[in-house]
């Protein structure tokens, strides 16, 4: 995509900006139409995890059938689907959208990380969205529907189902964002790689609970399997961030080590100067008794 040059007057800027937004909505509607009309093979791909619980019903083919309540729900649940997909699926187009609109507002340093920036983000997302397909989905509904063997029968409502696959999918797409913000915290100097190595359990701490908040059921089981490649991805990050700033994060420890012992020695100072202030307070006193 062409991107404009740095100096424009106003109503240029604003041309751009009304020119890019179209292009996001005409994509956006084509590809909304393109998904509610393949909704139903969108639909049955999202199912194909959960088919070897037996609890879909299933028709001749072999596609699942759903069951939906209401004349509006079968309805609701395509655009759903449809507008979930387009929006990914077009996420890349849009992203660069808008990563070309403010471009040339950069400096060239800066400018030169956008788009490995936009290639691995675009890569993490869709790792994380096929790792929540082929292993979390599958482990997350067999625990879930396993809690109602023995007192309640399982009725698949397309509503529901639909809604926590895409969520499942969504919140671990963006959950596997997590290397590219920790490198960019430590490139940009935002925390420095020391900090975030010495408060390791308190990122622990916190990743555990983003964990059960990205997770959409209360399962023990499916916060666990998101907790665990969290981890993986921010060690991860944590190595190559060594690996690519190994110089720059060791100026960093030393001007960190230099910062603390310049404030030891000021506090130092500042003990004696009390302790001083002290002792020459408790001699003018003694001298006004005497």
């Amino acid at each position: 995509m062409p991107i404009g040059p740095a100096r424009m007057p106003l109503m240029d800027h604003l041309g751009e900006l009304r020119m890019r937004f179209v292009r996001i909505v005409v994509v956006l509607f084509v590809a909304l139409v393109f998904f509610y009309y393949a909704s139903n093979t969108v639909a049955q791909f999202m199912l194909e995890p959960v088919k070897g619980l037996n609890l879909l019903p299933m028709d001749a083919d072999g596609n699942v059938q759903l069951y939906t309540f209401g004349a509006a729900e079968a309805f609701g649940v395509r655009l759903k689907i449809a507008l979930w997909t387009a929006l990914v699926g077009c996420a890349p187009f849009i992203i660069w959208q808008i990563m070309a609109f403010f471009l040339p507002a950069l400096k060239p340093s800066e400018r030169k990380w956008f788009v490995p920036t936009f290639a691995v983000g675009c890569a993490l997302f869709i790792f994380g969205a096929v790792f929540c397909y082929l292993i979390i989905i599958p482990a997350a509904f067999e625990w879930l529907t396993d809690q109602a063997n023995d007192f309640s029968q399982i009725m698949p409502q397309a509503t529901l189902w639909i809604d926590i696959i895409l969520k499942f999918e969504l919140g671990f797409g963006f959950a596997f964002e997590l290397p590219l913000i920790v490198f960019y915290l430590i490139v940009f100097e935002i925390v420095p790689y020391s900090k975030l190595r010495s408060k390791w359990r308190e990122i622990y701490v916190t990743l555990l609970v983003i964990s059960g908040m990205i997770t959409p059921d209360a399962s023990p089981v499916t916060m666990l399997l998101m907790y665990a490649p969290l981890i993986a991805m921010y060690e991860i990050s944590m190595a190559v961030a060594r690996a690519v700033m190994g110089k720059r994060i060791q100026e960093q420890k030393e001007e960190l080590e230099e910062a603390a012992r310049l404030d030891a020695e000021w506090e130092e100072e500042w003990a004696d100067f009390k302790a001083r202030r002290a002792e020459q307070k408790a001699k003018r006193k003694a001298a006004e008794e005497d």
